[in-house]
């Protein structure tokens, strides 16, 4: 398992073009820090210590739900230096979770997945809103890249209070969730991921 997605999250990816990111889906996020520095503590033993920052980077994808009630949370670990999380975003019922969040919410959202045609590109409105940045303004748009703007945002807000040397990579890294093997799959991934840290690179 750890083979299947190992230096899958040191390669620069663009989104997916044909794939619309504020679309109900799960998504398997990656977020690094600049130059991989050890802001989130330390790993002895298979166990992860927090750090302030940390404990920060916890406590505010834990929040995220709250922030965004369009989005779900599947399983988290934070990392040295990166931290992996499942993000469910569920746009079905405005919010209300009434149908079930978590693994079921996952495996109904990705049986719902397209597959990846581009098809015809939409249409373009003349006066599209937004502003100067008409229709690629993110805070026009519920989807994955404005939670992860918030997040990092709000994590580099605090933990610069106490450290002004935190940073984060400048971009993420994601991969779409296409079914529920997958699905497992990561969970297990992200699971695993302090017992495998001394084999990972990003350790070295």
């Amino acid at each position: 398992m750890a083979k299947k997605f190992r230096n899958k999250y040191r390669i620069a990816s663009a989104r997916a073009q044909w794939w619309d990111y504020g679309n109900n889906g799960a998504y398997f996020v990656t977020i690094c820090t600049h130059n991989r520095l050890h802001f989130f503590g330390e790993i002895a033993n298979g166990q992860m210590t927090l750090s302030k920052p940390g404990k920060l980077a916890d406590t505010h994808w834990h929040e995220i739900p709250d922030r965004f009630p369009y989005a779900h949370l599947g399983e988290f670990i934070i990392m040295p230096n990166h931290i992996h999380g499942i993000i469910i975003i569920d746009h079905t019922n405005d919010g209300d979770d009434s149908d079930g969040v978590g693994d079921g919410a996952a495996t109904r959202l990705i049986a719902s997945l397209p597959s990846p045609n581009p098809g015809p590109p939409k249409s373009k409105s003349p006066n599209p809103p937004g502003g100067i940045t008409g229709n690629k303004n993110p805070m026009l748009h519920k989807n994955l890249s404005r939670i992860i703007r918030w997040y990092k945002g709000r994590i580099t807000f605090e933990a610069r209070k106490t450290n002004p040397n935190f940073e984060w990579q400048t971009r993420f890294h994601d991969n779409i969730i296409r079914d529920k093997r997958a699905y497992d799959n990561i969970t297990n991934y992200i699971r695993n991921n302090p017992g495998n840290w001394p084999s990972d690179k990003q350790n070295r």
